[in-house]
């Protein structure tokens, strides 16, 4: 049988003939998200091909802008559901590189404790120390720790920041003590002071050559002006990516507020407490409401940073980005709008924060290679320890309870209950009047009707669901396997930050296909009876 002779390149010069197509493989994504073609794309219909690996995976730098002024470590951001964001896991999402945004289905006051605990939580020179007198009595320091979790306090002569400094009072301080004692029995009065205009290195070595646990800056009287925290040193090694104010070194804190005029009383507690960052929440952003909020904001708080929405078009962005936010939440699970809303608004120096259907790590990644600054998770971090709410069991399963601020439970909270109402209906019974007294039309208001403009509705319409999710554990363990994941999909595109990423987006670099049905169902977990996935070790 006579020998085939096939003629084949030289191996050496697979390079340059690869050169010689006249397009990468794949789509860009101009040619991927073309509405007009196939619009309404959704994550899990498109992937991104992978690129060349030259780096490990640990140099991948996650920075990323989340508003005008705010940068922070990873591109994480907590939903404020009241099932999924309040004070615990605001600090959480704080000290691993992200931001919680605290939600306000509650009062105005718990909001803005809330806000201050995370605040206080990690600070540099905490330049407004809680200060007591020697006349306060072991009682008062006890209520401390209970409403701001720390005892370590500094006394002067008088009570106040600026007065002398006479001692210090420490949880061992109060310990098995009357609650009746005056502290001037119980202060700690051999101290370790450093001098005011240390800088806060130099104020760091003292602390941790003293072993002291708090060290007092003091002016050349011996006034009090400010105190150092050894718990924050510590938080300092062990958060090494935490967000924080360059300046004071303090936790970032954001918050949700409402566009009804109460809500401007409600924005002056959070202000007074701290806030960094105030999104603005609502169903459907681009209204005169929200415009007039906006611009009350950036008159009377011209610090803080304002997150306006929903959006997932750029007509709605553009009249948010013309009244002054300095971010837009898009609001919609889709690719398209993210990427139609990112390509026009970071043109004006505006990030994007996606918000919706971000189940996953590839969710995040393509997110962030639309355009999105971040990604605001919600059911995502449902169902960890620092979320609201306690566990319980349900079909044998350990479980917590989740719901869409647009579920009729959620727009029913603060609602009287039965109880009340049979009140009112028996006070009504026993008027004297023989006639029965007309219905009053009531407006209930909080958070989910405000969102969804349904204050005043007679008949509330549900624009969400509740259920529960399932333990997923700490959001200490389960953030850092997100952080991580995003390190290894950036390894396998070929790019090291969030930047660069998006650069090469834009230049066609990155290149990305579509997927259908059928792929989708290859690309899962397929052919077992059975399987158990474990997210990470």
């Amino acid at each position: 049988m006579p020998a085939q002779t096939t003629s084949f390149l030289d191996a050496s010069s697979a390079l340059e003939h690869l050169k010689t197509y006249s397009r990468s493989d794949g789509l860009s994504v101009t040619d991927l998200m073309d509405s007009q073609v196939h619009g309404g794309l959704t994550y899990n219909d498109f992937l991104l091909l992978p690129g060349k690996i030259d780096f490990a995976a640990a140099a991948v730098f996650t920075e990323s802008r989340v508003t005008r002024n705010v940068t922070l470590k990873t591109p994480f951001m907590s939903s404020p559901m009241d099932t999924v964001t309040e004070g615990e896991m605001a600090i959480a999402m704080a000290l691993l590189g992200g931001i919680g945004v605290i939600h306000h289905n509650q009062s105005p006051e718990s909001q803005a404790a809330m806000v201050r605990a995370v605040k206080r939580h990690e600070n540099g020179f905490i330049t407004e120390p809680v200060v007591l007198a020697p006349t306060n009595i072991v009682e008062d320091v006890l209520d401390i720790k209970a409403r701001l979790g720390f005892c370590g306090i500094p006394i002067t002569d008088s009570g106040a920041l600026g007065g002398k400094l006479v001692g210090i009072v420490t949880s061992r301080d109060v310990q098995f003590r009357d609650t009746a004692t005056p502290l001037s029995e119980v202060m700690t009065t051999d101290l370790v002071t450093a001098a005011q205009g240390i800088t806060l290195m130099e104020a760091n070595d003292i602390l941790r050559d003293s072993k002291k646990g708090k060290l007092p800056i003091v002016d050349s009287q011996g006034r009090l002006v400010s105190l150092l925290a050894r718990s924050d040193l510590l938080k300092n090694q062990s958060y090494p990516l935490a967000s924080k104010d360059p300046v004071t070194k303090q936790l970032y804190a954001a918050a949700a507020v409402g566009t009804r005029p109460s809500d401007r009383q409600r924005l002056a507690l959070l202000a007074e407490a701290g806030l960094d960052i105030v999104v603005l929440d609502s169903s459907q952003g681009n209204s005169i409401f929200q415009i007039d909020m906006i611009q009350y904001i950036k008159t009377t708080y011209p610090k803080l940073e304002v997150i306006a929405g929903n959006v997932v078009t750029r007509e709605q962005a553009a009249s948010l980005i013309a009244a002054g936010a300095d971010a837009l939440r898009v609001g919609m699970g889709s690719g398209t709008a993210v990427f139609a809303v990112a390509e026009f608004s970071n043109k004006f120096g505006v990030p994007v924060i996606a918000d919706g259907g971000v189940g996953n790590v590839g969710h995040i990644v393509k997110a962030l290679a639309l355009g999105a600054g971040a990604v605001m998770m919600g059911g995502l971090l449902a169902g960890t320890e620092e979320a609201p709410g306690e566990y319980f069991y349900h079909e044998g399963k350990r479980v917590k309870a989740y719901r869409g601020m647009g579920s009729l439970e959620a727009m029913e909270q603060g609602k009287p209950t039965a109880g009340d109402q049979n009140k009112v209906n028996n006070a009504s019974a026993s008027s004297s009047s023989k006639y029965p007294t007309p219905k009053k039309s009531s407006t209930l208001e909080n958070a989910a009707t405000s969102r969804y403009f349904s204050e005043s509705s007679a008949v509330k319409v549900a624009q969400g669901v509740s259920g529960d999710v399932q333990d997923k554990g700490s959001v200490k363990a389960f953030l850092p396997y997100l952080y991580v994941g995003v390190q290894h999909s950036f390894q396998d595109i070929g790019v090291r930050s969030v930047s660069e990423l998006q650069d090469n987006v834009k230049a066609g670099k990155v290149r990305f296909e579509l997927r259908t049905a059928s792929a989708q169902m290859e690309g899962g977990v397929h052919g077992l009876n059975s399987y158990t996935k474990r997210l990470f070790a």
